[in-house]
């Protein structure tokens, strides 16, 4: 059974930091498109956006312009936990963030309509 479960996020004031974890399960394939996908608040999960992405066999990843420079995402050596550091966030860097997959794939995803499996989301706030 596929398997996303994230963890991290919560609250904090603009230029603050927060973490975000995801533990993968299930998968039996090493070309994945792991990605974080954020939905602003008031939005519907098919209008968010993938502000970051990692193809789990190569280390390449894929960063949105509203986030370059800010956010670095990462997995650990034995591809099944992927992480989302965000630094110097911003009020519009407020929402639902979903760690998702699509498996069998040779690069990163960046379209989030191409992913198979999400997870639960957690909701990031930032105040000004």
């Amino acid at each position: 059974q596929l398997q996303l479960v994230e963890s991290g996020g919560g609250s904090v004031q603009a230029g603050g930091s927060l973490p975000l974890s995801c533990l993968a399960s299930g998968y039996t394939t090493d070309s994945r498109s792991m990605g974080w996908i954020r939905r602003a608040p008031g939005k519907e999960r098919e209008l968010g956006e993938v502000v970051a992405a990692i193809f789990t066999a190569t280390g390449s990843y894929y960063y949105s312009k509203s986030v370059e420079g800010r956010f670095t995402v990462s997995q650990d050596n034995g591809k099944n936990m992927v992480f989302l550091q965000m630094n110097n966030l911003q009020p519009e860097d407020s929402g639902v963030y979903y760690c998702a997959a699509v498996d069998g794939v040779r690069w990163t995803v960046r379209a989030q309509i191409e992913y198979d499996d999400w997870g639960q989301g957690t909701q990031d706030t930032v105040s000004s």
